[in-house]
């Protein structure tokens, strides 16, 4: 038995997230018939980052254990020509036995990307959140050095998390602007439940007027979701890169 990683990358806005549901299509569905029709095996995978549905990745890592006599590098080769163009597989390689791609993770960059062109671009619609409002670049990006450090995120979760904890690190956090993208950088040793889409929401909020960038230490110690901002949409989230030893 071998334990294969994968490095891949998918455009997730005709799948329902990458975990298996029943009666959905979703990208692990996709990979795991893959890996049927080329070795007979019905692969069980873990992932680093359960993306949800209509998110997209650029860095997701994914582990699986086989018996196949498929060479290690080639399985990247094998899989790409069985999957649908919206997932193709970057890298493949042999790995230790004991490699969990989301627990020995130190941490995941996530991106989240807004376009400012034109509000409902055609070509941009599936993969950013298009917005010609205009915001406060400099108070969002002082709002965003706020959420730097270890600290309680529970007023950044969902309801619906199975987290046992909700205090997180999170080692970056920025906003860089180019034409007519905003793109908003995250590095965290671990995420919430939509905890990036709902900073996103926050610091949009910020940038509005809404609030200025101080108050995100009143959000963050009330611990209170609804004093947080709305939850972005999925279109703009990107799993950029996972981090490992």
């Amino acid at each position: 038995m071998t334990r294969i990683k994968l490095l891949l990358e998918y455009d997730g806005r005709n799948y329902h997230g990458f975990q298996l549901q029943k009666n959905a299509n979703t990208v692990q569905a996709e990979l795991e018939k893959a890996i049927y029709r080329l070795s007979g095996e019905q692969a069980t995978l873990v992932c680093a980052g359960r993306t949800d549905a209509g998110v997209h990745a650029w860095g997701q890592v994914v582990a699986f254990d086989s018996c196949s006599t498929i060479p290690g590098d080639r399985w990247a080769y094998a899989l790409n020509s069985q999957l649908p163009e919206d997932i193709q597989v970057l890298e493949s390689q042999e790995t230790r036995a004991e490699f969990n791609p989301r627990f020995d993770a130190l941490k995941k960059c996530y991106g989240y990307l807004i376009y400012r062109q034109k509000k409902k671009a055609t070509f941009y619609r599936h993969y950013a959140l298009c917005s010609t409002e205009p915001l406060k670049l400099e108070a969002m990006q002082e709002a965003a050095g706020i959420l730097k450090g270890r600290q309680n995120f529970r007023s950044f979760c969902a309801s619906g998390s199975s987290a046992r904890t909700f205090e997180r690190e999170i080692f970056r956090c920025c906003l860089s602007e180019k034409g007519p993208y905003l793109l908003l950088r995250i590095e965290a040793d671990g995420f919430l439940y939509n905890m990036v889409r709902i900073i996103t929401g926050t610091l949009l909020e910020v940038g509005r007027g809404k609030y200025p960038p101080q108050h995100l230490r009143e959000i963050i110690a009330s611990q209170d979701r609804t004093r947080a901002g709305p939850t972005a949409p999925p279109q703009g989230l990107y799993l950029l890169q996972v981090f490992y030893p």
